[in-house]
């Protein structure tokens, strides 16, 4: 954590200033858990944008991309890694020798078989990543006697537009929106956090639930690419009425009018949310939700340079971890992610591994 904290802003500076990746504030909205306005984000606010800047980025350091090959073996002698065996599309097996390894290859979110091991809380959610997380840097690092902690770890999102597949950002909520199940009535404390609520979600009837809000925080939402997206395809509907709304979601307009009539006469919320945004008005927006698995948090173990521990507390000597290949900083279940801390780690991390290479 001391490492992540201390790393954060020069990291923000180095790609920004050096690189050129144009980052500003999101000012206008509080992310879950975060006590200061301190997330950082790409003009369209999408990680589509941040991954493609950070291709061109590389590529115009002259670093080689092979694209096409899959790590499959991993060569050491004794602790020290000497190289890996790589699958090309015609199926052979290239290897290619090293100094020193790196493994960014992300976590484990496409392995079910993983994913129902560890944390089957979620084992039947939508995965929102890429399906080559198969977690072999974990295969790897067991092989080789490495340690690993908190593989429960993961970030889950209980907002994602369904059937649509597309992230509805949480201040939708944040801002003074709900969330109901198929009964119209609402099932938790939004203000938890998005990690939380995708096993939240997942738990009511058909694993789904309607994100309730109003045109004001819709004017918020639209920052983000996302959710420009998901009303482009249709999938945020709005209505005069709160009776229209639930027509459209078939859900009894009694049971979310009363919702919304609660929280406007300032009862004392029945889940413990505090209510310190104005209350949702006319036109009123909704969406159709379901719970995602976005990325496994625990990993191997690392030091503050990404250097991998083995199970007896020692570093090995040319072996490097990043991102979802490495333990995170959300402790053992979902409820301990904070937003951005899962690229906090892999850039922080990914750097300090980067510049031990020099060394």
């Amino acid at each position: 954590v001391e490492a992540l904290a201390a790393g954060s802003a020069g990291v923000i500076d180095w790609l920004s200033t050096r690189h050129g990746l144009p980052f500003s504030v999101v000012t206008d909205f509080d992310y879950p858990g975060h006590s200061r306005r301190r997330m950082h984000g790409l003009p369209s606010r999408s990680g589509r944008e941040l991954i493609d800047r950070l291709r061109a980025t590389v590529e115009a350091q002259g670093i080689d991309l092979l694209c096409g090959r899959r790590a499959e073996i991993l060569y050491h002698d004794g602790r020290t890694v000497t190289g890996a065996g790589l699958r090309t599309p015609g199926g052979a097996l290239e290897t290619v020798g090293c100094a020193k390894l790196v493994l960014a290859c992300n976590g484990f979110g496409g392995n079910r078989a993983k994913v129902a091991e560890h944390m089957p809380a979620i084992a039947g959610a939508l995965w929102f990543g890429h399906e080559g997380n198969r977690g072999e840097a974990l295969d790897w690092g067991a092989a080789l006697g490495a340690a690993t902690r908190h593989l429960g770890a993961y970030q889950g999102h209980g907002n994602v537009a369904h059937p649509h597949g597309i992230l509805i950002t949480w201040a939708t909520i944040t801002e003074g929106g709900i969330q109901v199940n198929c009964e119209g009535r609402r099932f938790w404390n939004e203000a938890q956090g998005y990690s939380e609520a995708a096993r939240v979600v997942l738990a009511q009837p058909g694993g789904e639930a309607v994100t309730v809000f109003d045109a004001r925080i819709a004017d918020i939402a639209r920052q983000f690419e996302d959710f420009r997206n998901a009303e482009a395809q249709g999938a945020v509907r709005s209505a005069e009425t709160l009776e229209d709304l639930a027509r459209q979601f078939d859900l009894p307009a009694t049971a979310l009018r009363d919702e919304i009539a609660a929280i406007r006469a300032g009862e004392t919320d029945r889940f413990g949310r505090l209510w310190g945004e104005a209350p949702l008005a006319p036109p009123y927006c909704a969406v159709r939700v379901t719970g995602a698995l976005f990325h496994t948090q625990g990993g191997l173990v690392t030091d503050g340079s990404g250097r991998v521990q083995g199970a007896d507390g020692t570093v090995f000597p040319n072996l490097f971890a990043a991102g979802g290949a490495a333990c995170g900083v959300s402790g053992a279940g979902d409820s301990g992610y904070l937003s951005g801390n899962g690229l906090l780690a892999a850039a922080v991390l990914g750097r300090a591994a980067g510049l031990a290479q020099l060394g």
